[in-house]
Formats: C-alpha cells, sequence, structure tokens
C-alpha cells in the first residue's frame, strides 16, 4: 500500500477463570507461560549499530536472524544478535537511498529472499544463496499501477507476492522455485477489491501461508479484510471485525494451524487507540471474532509461538503483548515500539522497528 511512513487449540473458556490455568492447559511442551509471568517478559535489545527502520524480519534460529529495511540495507547475525553483518544488495547510490525493502524471508543462515517496495519498478525481488555476498534480482516490477507489499512461502520452494490492486483485484506473483523465478497468477479467482482497498507493507505479515493454505490482510475500507485461498488462486474473503479506515484495518494476519487463526491491525495515524483492532477465527478464516480484551493500540505485526497452544505475540508502536487463548484476551508487557515480531521454536521471539532497534525475547 501507499504506507510510505519513513500444538491444539483449546476452546474458549469463560473469562471468569483463571487466565493462568488456561494457559498451563493449552500448553502442549515444556515452556510454561501464564499471567504471573506477564511481569517478568522483557524483550533484550541488540545493538546493530544501524539507524534504519527495520520492517523486514527473518529469524531462522535463536542464533540467526535476518531483517531488512530502508536505504536498502540487509543486516545478518549469526551469533545471537551480538554482533551484525552488512549484507545489503549491491545498489545505485540513488537506489540505496529510495529502497526500502519491507519484507525478508530466510529459508537458513545462507538462503533468503528479500522484496522491495513501491509502484512500477521500486517493487523487486533479489535472492541470496551465500549469507548476502551477492544477491541475484529475479523480480523487476513492469506494471505501473502495481505497489508490491509483502511475500509468504509454505516451504523452500513455494512462496507468494502480493501488490496492492490491479483492475481492481490484488494482484499475486508466484515462485515454485525458492524466489529465483517469479510469474503472475491469473486474477479470475480473487474477488474484487473495494474502493480505497489496499494491503499494508508494515511488517512483512500481511501475507502469509500456513498449512498449504494462503492469507490476505487488507485495510483502506471499513472493516479491513482477510482474504484465504487453498491454492494461491482461488481465494474467499471475509470481514475482519477490525476497524479500519484510510489508515486502518487490518495489518497482520498468521494461522498456527488450518482452522485457526489470529488478526491485528487498527490505524497508525491512531496508534494509541485500544479497541477493535484484534479479532481471531476457528473455522479457518470464515469468521472473525472480535478480541474481549485488546493490544495497547495499533499492531502492526503478529506471531503465534511455537509448541505453546494458543499463546502469541503482537507488536506495534506503542508496545508488545502477548495472549495466552488464541487472540481473544491481550495482555501488554512493553511498551517500547517494534513493528515486525516473529517467533520460533524453542521458545524464542525476535522483534524488529525504527532505529535499528532489533530485539529478542526468550519465553522458556
Amino acid at each position: 500500500m501507499r504506507f510510505i511512513h519513513s500444538g491444539n487449540a483449546c476452546g474458549w473458556l469463560s473469562f471468569v477463570f483463571s487466565l493462568t490455568f488456561f494457559a498451563l492447559a493449552c500448553a502442549t511442551d515444556s515452556a510454561t507461560l501464564t499471567t504471573s509471568n506477564i511481569a517478568s517478559l522483557a524483550w533484550d535489545l541488540k545493538t546493530t549499530n544501524s539507524t534504519q527502520q527495520f520492517r523486514g524480519l527473518a529469524p531462522v534460529s535463536d542464533r540467526v536472524c535476518w531483517v531488512s529495511g530502508t536505504k536498502g540495507t540487509v543486516l545478518r547475525t549469526i551469533n545471537g544478535g551480538a554482533t551484525w553483518a552488512n549484507v545489503s544488495p549491491a545498489l545505485t547510490p540513488e537506489d540505496a537511498i529510495t529502497t526500502e525493502f519491507r519484507d525478508i524471508h530466510a529459508f537458513s543462515p545462507d538462503t533468503a529472499v528479500v522484496l522491495s517496495i513501491g509502484e512500477g519498478n521500486a517493487s523487486r525481488i533479489y535472492r541470496t544463496d551465500d549469507g548476502g555476498r551477492s544477491w541475484h534480482l529475479t523480480f523487476v516490477n513492469s506494471e505501473p499501477t502495481a505497489f508490491y507489499d509483502c511475500m509468504a512461502f509454505q516451504d523452500t520452494r513455494t512462496g507468494l507476492a502480493m501488490s496492492d490492486p490491479v483492475d481492481s483485484k490484488f494482484r499475486i506473483l508466484r515462485t515454485d522455485d525458492g524466489g529465483a523465478n517469479w510469474t503472475i497468477v491469473p486474477s479470475a479467482g480473487m474477488p474484487a477489491a473495494l474502493a480505497g482497498e489496499f494491503g499494508f507493507a508494515a511488517s512483512g505479515t500481511c501475507l502469509t501461508a500456513a498449512a498449504g493454505r494462503w492469507y490476505l490482510a487488507s485495510g483502506g475500507i471499513d472493516p479491513g479484510r482477510i482474504f484465504a485461498s487453498p491454492n494461491g488462486v482461488d481465494w474467499h474473503v471475509s470481514n475482519s471485525s477490525i476497524d479500519g479506515g484510510e489508515a486502518g484495518g487490518v495489518f497482520s494476519v498468521q494461522f498456527r494451524n488450518r482452522m485457526v487463526g489470529v488478526a491485528v491491525g487498527g490505524d497508525y495515524q491512531n496508534a494509541t487507540k485500544r479497541t477493535n483492532n484484534a479479532a481471531w477465527s476457528e473455522d479457518g478464516g470464515l469468521v472473525w471474532n472480535r478480541a474481549v480484551k485488546f493490544p495497547a493500540g495499533y499492531r502492526s505485526a503478529v506471531s503465534w509461538i511455537p509448541g505453546v497452544g494458543a499463546a502469541a505475540v503482537a507488536v506495534g508502536t506503542t508496545g508488545s503483548d502477548i495472549t495466552f487463548d488464541g487472540g481473544r484476551a491481550w495482555f501488554s508487557f512493553d511498551n517500547g515500539t517494534f513493528d515486525a515480531v516473529q517467533c520460533l521454536y524453542p521458545f524464542t521471539c525476535w522483534a524488529s522497528g525504527s532505529k535499528g532497534r532489533v530485539a529478542r525475547l526468550t519465553l522458556a
């Protein structure tokens, strides 16, 4: 969009029961997350020696993480964030100033795909197979009205990238070789976009993949909408119950299996608004239900915590929140600003944002 602002699920328990009990009941392995732990949750900020804004985030493990952002910057750590190497693609001086890498996906410590956003040929995709020492340009957008926002991968080969509507429909790219080559998916199976509808290039999670299915989040309309597809070609769309508008809607959607999903968003121009900014689904995204206790403001990204049942973390410019019950109730635990978050097994989350901020959270 034009956003150049530079385990097993447990059923819903009545809110009168202890959420501590609920979190324990939902846990699927040795990690113990309860409401009593919230006060001890704290992001461990890492020194990147950068002032860029990192909306692209791709952790591989608790040791290896890639981030991407403004001025064509890509950084990588292989020692848990102790040191970061600048592994940015070689760009012209002009491109180095204007390129914004808003999304990155890493397959390994050495292999990654990064997406730059913007209209026309500003939308580009690069791939590296040698840890960022060299990058290959694998896609350049030739459609003047297309604006690519984000991308997602099911595995090391199959991925999609999404653009804001072209001829009134979201445009989808597909790769079947890990981002080395891309083709435009026919739009016949994509529902028409509404007037003013677009995606938010805010955290690389407006398009996501889980259990063979694909999910696309939109805003610019009220409420924001969520599209779902079994194959990346045929899509259905549902209202999200998240408030939208010119600067609002669904910024991030994630599913932990084919049925259970969570979405967050809000209005980035009214970032402290604490209502109607999160929703959950348990039917594959057909119906979205509003949270009963909302995150503490606009949230640009959300991530399930693998191996910890129905727990997820959301981040935004006003702080971070955690849910233990699949997005019904959210609890604030930090007020630092972040744009992106991604959690990995075992029990590690990474977050990134403005002014070179990157942090790690250990949950076990």
